[in-house]
């Protein structure tokens, strides 16, 4: 048997190796322990209604964000439908009704209309407000033609509808809303010719 001692440069390679085994299995460890928060965490939602995620009395897991809200038929809320253009885009644009009257968590469809008045195809991005900006938060949007850009060949014209819902939970002060949108042209460098800032303006 040799018992003769380690040179330095053995004694360095025996430490790293065992440098190198730790390593391995802290990351062996941290690498178990990520698979093992998947479950944790859902765990955790099913519990404590994390993310909108709550347990259920069967067990399963439920988005309360979907869960819809009950309608409130004793109330009623009248929302006022309003529509503008930019200047620069020489389209027709307007609600097909002024106004309508709603219970909050009922849930609503509108439409709007728009025709291109010009002898291009243009591109155009509807802008929602909401007045007064208190009901912002409980006012949604379920589908909107605003959610995306519009396209409109020359001379075309289409309906573009709104599925909407009022949260219950806005208060009772607020019994007239304002829904309003405003049409942009997301092409700048088109120019307008004096016949379509009349036909523009002849429109509404």
């Amino acid at each position: 048997m040799n018992d003769a001692p380690l040179s330095r440069a053995e004694l360095t390679a025996a430490k790293n190796k065992t440098v190198t085994r730790r390593l391995f299995l802290v990351v062996l460890g941290m690498f178990g322990f990520g698979f093992a928060m998947v479950p944790l965490y859902r765990l955790a939602c099913e519990v404590g209604g994390i993310n909108g995620v709550a347990g259920t009395p069967a067990g399963r897991v439920a988005d309360t964000a979907n869960i819809p809200k009950p309608v409130d038929t004793s109330r009623v809320i009248t929302v006022q439908l309003d529509a503008t253009v930019n200047t620069g885009l020489p389209w027709e644009f307007r609600p097909l009704v002024k106004q309508i009257q709603v219970h909050p968590g009922e849930k609503v469809a509108v439409s709007y209309y728009a025709k291109n008045l010009s002898d291009q195809p243009i591109t155009g991005q509807a802008v929602p407000g909401i007045t007064p900006w208190q009901v912002t938060q409980y006012f949604s949007k379920i589908e909107c033609f605003c959610f995306t850009k519009q396209v409109l060949q020359p001379g075309e014209a289409k309906e573009m509808p709104v599925y909407f819902t009022i949260d219950p939970a806005v208060d009772k002060q607020y019994a007239t809303v304002t829904l309003s949108y405003t049409f942009m042209n997301t092409e700048r460098d088109y120019t307008l010719t004096p016949a379509q800032h009349a036909a523009m303006n002849t429109s509404h």
